[in-house]
């Protein structure tokens, strides 16, 4: 039920990040009551969390603690590669329906591609270079962005193909999910990957340390938004889609970026404001969950397992919310729709764990990495 070298926590976590998106998906932010509360709690913050547990996934698949070298090394940078595009396929296809979501997945498999280059590091240097990330990376984009076109704040999808310099400026700079300045979510992932994750210690200091770090960034974001005329400037320097109050970019957020009208945008920390606060907050709720996670299911790990079964796959279960999401199936805006979506969600993630078995486009993903990468070289057999 459980395969050998599996670690549930981070399944755990898996399913926590796909319920929380799930809930900013299928629940009005305004609405009063569990609505509002499942938004404050996942705006944001659930998102982050599958890009840090993308860089988890990345460390185990490359040795854990111990980073391949060689030709094992070549061997997952290539199936790596080749999964980064087939997700970025998925992605594409489901931008095609008519949802309003705005599909993560392209997005994803170009952060896999930023990623690739870092492999070969162990855990201090990619916590050193996701910290560094969170400040240069926003700076960065700051900088370069107004030399760019205007996103579209379309889900990438085969007609974004028809203007390909949009198409890649919205992927790595101006979209939703930003890559370049996200690679910080992907490095911090990789960084917790290389760590001994059976580790009570490991991950009670994610736990408490992700805590701590969430909470002085989002007071010093308060303490600078809040001094001398900062918030003055906000207002007068807003440019972005509607004309939103103040109060409700600070809690709701933007559309992946901040205007760049003014270097004080750089101080808030609203959800997918892709800030330095906005990334050290969201690394540190993100470390915190994975920490929790890893503990508590280390003390039942068989019956985590199947409870949150959907977090072994996720890429199969959240495109099927996105279907589901399609106009005339449940795509209402209500609780009874979040309700709808998580118990299904929950019940197949429950039925796969129980029968042993991956994912369909889990399966599909793994079937066609390895026959285009075989384990190793088949040579010709000689007379």
């Amino acid at each position: 039920m459980v395969p050998a070298g599996r670690v549930v926590g981070l399944d755990v976590a898996r399913c926590v990040a796909l319920l929380g998106m799930i809930g900013t998906h299928t629940l009005s932010s305004d609405a009063p009551g569990g609505s509002a509360l499942v938004h404050e709690v996942a705006g944001g913050r659930s998102s982050a969390l599958f890009a840090i547990l993308a860089g988890v996934s990345m460390a185990l698949m490359s040795g854990r603690t111990r980073p391949e070298h060689g030709s094992a090394a070549t061997r997952t940078t290539a199936r790596l590669v080749l999964r980064a595009l087939l997700v970025a396929l998925i992605g594409l296809l489901l931008g095609e329906l008519d949802t309003n979501v705005a599909v993560i997945l392209t997005y994803y498999g170009v952060l896999f591609l930023l990623g690739i280059p870092f492999l070969r590091l162990t855990w201090k240097p990619l916590a050193a270079l996701a910290a560094v990330w969170v400040v240069l990376g926003p700076v960065l984009s700051h900088l370069v962005r107004p030399a760019l076109p205007e996103p579209t704040y379309a889900s990438p999808s085969f007609a974004s193909l028809e203007d390909p310099w949009q198409l890649l400026t919205e992927l790595l700079f101006t979209g939703y999910y930003p890559a370049v300045p996200w690679l910080a979510y992907l490095l911090a992932g990789m960084a917790v990957g290389r760590l001994t994750l059976s580790s009570i210690k490991v991950a009670a200091v994610l736990a408490v340390g992700g805590q701590v770090v969430a909470l002085v960034a989002k007071v010093s974001s308060a303490l600078l938004v809040n001094s001398g005329d900062v918030r003055g400037t906000l207002i007068r320097t807003y440019a972005g889609p509607g004309d939103p109050e103040l109060s409700e970019i600070l809690t709701e957020g933007l559309f992946g970026t901040t205007p760049t009208t003014s270097w004080w945008w750089l101080t808030i920390s609203s959800p997918h404001t892709g800030t330095p606060f906005d990334f050290a907050h969201t690394i540190g709720t993100g470390l915190s969950v994975i920490g929790i996670a890893l503990l508590f299911s280390s003390v039942a790990p068989r019956v985590f397992a199947v409870v949150f079964g959907a977090g072994a796959m996720t890429l199969t279960l959240y495109s099927l919310h996105v279907v589901l999401l399609v106009p005339g199936a449940w795509s209402e805006d209500s609780m009874e729709s979040f309700l709808k979506h998580s118990a299904l969600i929950l019940a197949i993630g429950a039925g796969y764990r129980l029968m042993g078995r991956s994912g369909p486009l889990e399966r599909v993903l793994a079937l066609v990495t390895k026959a285009a990468v075989p384990d190793r070289r088949v040579t010709a057999s000689t007379r």
